[in-house]
């Protein structure tokens, strides 16, 4: 099929080491992202963060995209006037003072907000809006073990900002042709964010998502990815689900919406292999 994107990329394929944050009490930041658009991002961090809190971590979710999708799909309703992403963004408060219990023990958010929607234009010549400082707030978050950031389906000033304060990305890659040349382009900005912003960014791994393995372009993707990104591949697969694509219009994870099925297995399978390359617990 000739699926050489990817190959020629700037990008060095060298393996991650386990995530260690900078200060031993800092919970790690780990950043979803993807600047295309229905691979799976949102989706991979409700479900990863449900797996995490089931297993006893203190999990903070952080909804970036104005889209809200993140604060919808764990069932969150944010009371009017409650604080948001835009506080934390645009005001640079700290996350300690804007995470919010859901129904989900142990699982903490800060909602998304549709005002996130004019960022780019509201801090465009803005000074103390460099990238460095945008999320810095993800830095004070408590006591929590770990946080799952949610971004936009782009590389904007939003996404770069969380980048430069992340410790990690995990980037979900959905097993078509069209998702393989938006990952080079991914690369390149991950690149240029260590130059300039975080040189200590690592890659969290690449998470293969909305699988058919009945496809010959599913497997070629599959194989694509392997070879070019080795160990960073998750060995879980996400397979192309109705049932996790229902599971978010009911507002909960695809472990309550429906236990035993592909889906849900996949995603409990991710979660193990997300902690052992961020707590170092052995799989």
């Amino acid at each position: 099929m000739g699926l050489g994107v990817l190959r020629g990329s700037c990008y060095t394929t060298d393996v991650s080491t386990p995530i260690t944050p900078s200060s031993p009490k800092r919970a790690p930041i780990i950043v979803c992202a993807n600047q295309k658009g229905g691979v799976g991002k949102t989706t991979t961090v409700v479900n990863l963060a449900a797996e995490l809190a089931h297993r006893g971590y203190k999990v903070l979710a952080v909804d970036l995209d104005p889209q809200r999708n993140l604060t919808s799909g764990i069932g969150f309703v944010p009371a009017q006037g409650a604080a948001s992403a835009y506080d934390l963004l645009v005001r640079r408060q700290p996350a300690a003072g804007l995470a919010q219990a859901t129904s989900i023990p142990g699982l903490s958010v800060i909602p998304g907000s549709a005002d996130l929607a004019g960022i780019d234009i509201e801090l465009a010549g803005d000074d103390a809006a460099g990238d460095r400082q945008l999320a810095a707030g993800l830095r004070d978050v408590g006591e929590f073990d770990v946080v799952l950031v949610d971004t936009p389906p782009s590389l904007g000033l939003v996404t770069v900002g969380a980048l430069a304060v992340a410790d990690a990305v995990l980037v979900p890659v959905q097993c078509e042709y069209y998702a393989l040349e938006g990952l080079s382009q991914l690369m390149a900005t991950i690149r240029l964010v260590r130059e300039r912003l975080n040189p200590n960014l690592e890659i969290n791994g690449l998470l293969l998502t909305m699988l058919d393995p009945r496809t010959k372009l599913g497997s070629d993707v599959v194989r694509e990815v392997e070879e070019h990104f080795g160990e960073l591949v998750y060995r879980a697969r996400v397979p192309r689900s109705v049932r996790l694509a229902e599971a978010p219009s009911h507002g909960v994870a695809i472990r309550s919406y429906a236990p035993g099925t592909t889906g849900a297995e996949s995603y409990a399978q991710a979660a193990e292999e997300f902690a052992a390359r961020v707590f170092h617990v052995t799989v």
